[in-house]
């Protein structure tokens, strides 16, 4: 979400598309014999935000797999300016699990800094999360879709038996869930993005239809499915990379990010079940996600979007409880089995 030198508004395209970078650091933890990164506990470390949802994914894996005591993490303050991500100081009362000044770098203030401690020329982005070695001082990875799989397996062995029975992507599924990561991720994950900083009309409503059709179709899907995830009775990876983006849309997407031609909450009566199934019923989910940070996050570190740094209130309360609806979503159901 940040450059040495870029702002978001300089990723667009001439048509004024957002062009997302890649990431640059894809090494991998592996438990085979002589790997440069092999599993250890402590040997890692995790830097993310709440308010991200890609650095979200890891927190929820992390927690899934039983990774707690083998992968402490950092969490950054919810502010992004000119610099990037920064660490909370020492004195600042901040929500959140280990919102911490970096504890591995005491006088680093910014994520940058590692960077550019591992990398004095890196000229890419300074982003989350950010999977850090701390016995070689290099950076494994900043490409959450990997690391979430490091995390399935690559600890395996030295987890208790009853994580090591967590299938996220079991082989039954691959090629299902492949499928879906690729829609999910271009329309939804990625297309909220693509619509909230697109810097012409037409690219804004080149990403948010296709957004909104993709919306249509987990809808669909979940109708017809009477279990909790998205693949039936077992969760997969399906859920967690979808929620990170669901759990931030009705706070944070409908209004900021102009993603406004329905709401969760109203508009989508299926996918809210699946969404709060998953916030209340699965402390994985729920106990990593901190709405505050979500919020004032975007709202107060895009300058171009907000200038004024107005975080709206609602909408209230940011989920609902698992048994209530509001109204509209309840009498449309009234009105479907009149």
């Amino acid at each position: 979400m940040s450059t040495a030198s870029k702002s978001i508004t300089q990723w667009a395209s001439d048509t004024g598309e957002f062009k997302r970078g890649p990431s640059q650091f894809r090494n991998h933890i592996s438990s085979q014999s002589g790997a440069e990164f092999p599993p250890e506990k402590g040997r890692y470390h995790l830097y993310v935000s709440y308010a991200c949802p890609w650095a979200h994914r890891t927190l929820i894996v992390r927690k899934l797999k039983g990774l707690e005591d083998i992968i402490p993490y950092t969490a950054v303050h919810w502010e992004m300016l000119e610099k990037g991500w920064r660490f909370a100081t020492s004195d600042e009362k901040i929500p959140g699990d280990n919102v911490t000044p970096d504890p591995i770098h005491p006088d680093f203030t910014h994520l940058r800094d590692l960077y550019f401690d591992v990398s004095p020329d890196y000229e890419g982005r300074f982003t989350v999360p950010t999977l850090y070695d701390v016995k070689q001082n290099k950076i494994v990875s900043n490409e959450s879709s990997e690391i979430i799989r490091m995390f399935y397996t690559e600890f395996d062995d030295i987890i208790p038996d009853e994580y090591k029975k967590i299938d996220l992507f079991p082989k039954s599924l691959q090629l299902e869930i492949e499928a879906t990561n690729d829609w999910t991720y271009n329309d939804i994950n990625n297309g909220v993005y693509k619509s909230g900083f697109a810097t012409s009309q037409s690219a804004y409503e080149t990403a948010v239809h296709p957004l909104f059709n993709s919306l249509d179709r987990v809808e669909e899907h979940l109708s017809k499915n009477a279990n909790p995830y998205y693949f039936g009775e077992h969760m997969t990876e399906a859920d967690v990379r979808l929620y990170t983006t669901i759990v931030r849309f009705d706070p944070v997407y409908v209004q900021h990010f102009k993603c406004n031609v329905r709401d969760i909450r109203s508009g989508y009566p299926a996918i809210h079940q699946w969404l709060r199934n998953l916030y209340w019923n699965v402390p994985a989910f729920g106990e990593t996600t901190q709405f505050e940070h979500i919020k004032k996050h975007y709202t107060k570190s895009h300058k171009q979007i907000n200038p004024y740094h107005i975080t709206p209130v609602g909408p209230v309360p940011d989920i609902l409880p698992l048994n209530q609806v509001v109204p509209a979503a309840a009498a449309a159901v009234r009105s479907t089995n009149q």
